[in-house]
């Protein structure tokens, strides 16, 4: 996920400190990693440099530290992006060399079989699906989407399981046909 949007779209709603941008971004978005702070600041240091963010004059004391606090705020340019950003499609990611097939093929080319490893993956993907359908049961709408995002690609990731795991006969013999041409 591209913080620096984040952030501006969090400051086209309203002006804000550095640090009350980061609780807001680990509200929404930090469930299971919350932003570093240094991020948070250094994204807005390349807004600011980028004319996308400038500094609010009437900035308050921190108190604690005795150093000025700094309130940025949306520019028109950053407004631009940010609307061409949230209208443009995210390219579809197929990852064609995923983990779970390097794996499969790995336990098929060292051990002749593939089924133990997806077995135990399966396993652990239905035990993933469980614990998020019941974290899904006492979340608010924002955090429900999420899970379901995970859930459906858990979901996604077990019918290739099974389609695999009825194609390892197959696989074998195309792979060990593959090593002896090699």
């Amino acid at each position: 996920m591209n913080a620096q949007y984040v952030l501006l779209s969090f400051l086209a709603d309203e002006s804000n400190y550095g640090y009350e941008l980061k609780k807001k971004y680990d509200s929404y978005f930090g469930k299971d990693k919350p932003i570093l702070p240094g991020q948070i600041y250094s994204s807005l240091a390349r807004l600011k440099r980028d004319n996308k963010i400038k500094e609010v004059s009437g900035t308050g004391n921190s108190g604690s530290s005795g150093s000025d606090r700094i309130r940025y705020e949306i520019t028109d340019l950053g407004k631009e992006q940010l609307k061409r950003w949230l209208a443009s499609p995210e390219e579809p990611a197929p990852q064609l060399q995923a983990t779970m097939y390097v794996k499969t093929v790995l336990a098929i080319l060292m051990d002749g079989d593939a089924a133990p490893y997806l077995d135990n993956q399966r396993r652990a993907h239905i035990q993933k699906m469980r614990s998020l359908t019941d974290e899904r049961r006492n979340s608010n709408l924002s955090d429900m989407l999420l899970i379901d995002h995970a859930l459906y690609h858990l979901e996604a990731d077990l019918r290739w399981i099974e389609l695999t795991i009825s194609r390892l006969t197959k696989l074998k013999e195309e792979l060990s046909h593959g090593r002896s041409d090699h």
